[in-house]
């Protein structure tokens, strides 16, 4: 293939060459230039490389560049849809092992996190007005050497249609005793009754609520399964919540 294309440039040099000797004086130097300009583009058109792009650049103009394909959108809390009117966006993400905080983002706004310093091993609760979505207030509770009895006077004295959002960190469970996942059930919580040392939980109720809520994920403590060494993999959860209509005084 190559020797072929030598052939046809030699072929068209030599071609080239006696025409020029026909011709005399500055004509003759012009069809020289003429010759060696032609016999470049030729070459770099049969043989490619970087002049065959150029040539190509300047007889055809500027390739366009692919439109690159747009981001997909992000809404509220980085939901990839946004929610209905009268509805919360929120994401909950449990804590990595013992390393990385948990996060509880509401209609993107960071209310627990690293970042903000105000997160802790066990449970990191925050409780938000139903009616509202106003923030009342964001604690935590430590379920492996604390005392289960702040949680309980946490719980206790909820008012009806007061939301409640729960992302783990480390080890949410071994101080729990009855009452306290009594508590978490009337709330809707069904995971819990099972709830155990270091398994990964988020979970969104309300205090009144009628029903099981909808939101929540549960990820046990395995020794076969874990992603990390001691600790299962952390949980991430989004949605809408809608807003409960104003109680009636």
């Amino acid at each position: 293939m190559v020797r072929s294309r030598g052939a046809v440039i030699y072929r068209y040099v030599t071609c080239m060459r006696q025409c020029i000797m026909r011709l005399t004086g500055s004509l003759r130097v012009v069809a020289v230039l003429l010759l060696v300009g032609l016999t470049w583009l030729l070459a770099s058109t049969l043989f490619g490389g970087e002049g065959g792009s150029s040539v190509r650049y300047f007889f055809g103009g500027a390739s366009e560049d692919p439109t690159p394909e747009p981001r997909p959108r992000k809404y509220k809390c980085g939901l990839s849809a946004p929610c209905p009117s009268k509805h919360l966006a929120f994401r909950l993400v449990s804590g990595a092992a013992n390393v990385i905080g948990p996060k509880i983002c509401l209609e993107d706004k960071m209310l627990v996190s690293s970042v903000k310093n105000n997160v802790g091993r066990g449970l990191n609760v925050a409780l938000v007005n139903g009616v509202t979505g106003e923030l009342l207030d964001t604690k935590t509770f430590d379920m492996w050497a604390g005392d289960v009895s702040d949680l309980l006077k946490f719980l206790r004295p909820l008012h009806e249609g007061t939301l409640v959002f729960v992302a783990s960190f480390d080890d949410p469970a071994t101080k729990l005793n009855d009452e306290a996942r009594r508590l978490f059930e009337e709330l809707g919580s069904t995971a819990i009754k099972e709830l155990a040392f270091r398994d990964s939980w988020v979970f969104v109720g309300a205090k009144g609520i009628e029903n099981k809520s909808p939101f929540e994920q549960r990820m046990k403590n395995s020794k076969s399964n874990n992603k990390y060494e001691g600790w299962p993999e952390s949980l991430e959860m989004d949605g809408c919540i809608p807003l409960r209509p104003p109680l009636e005084s």
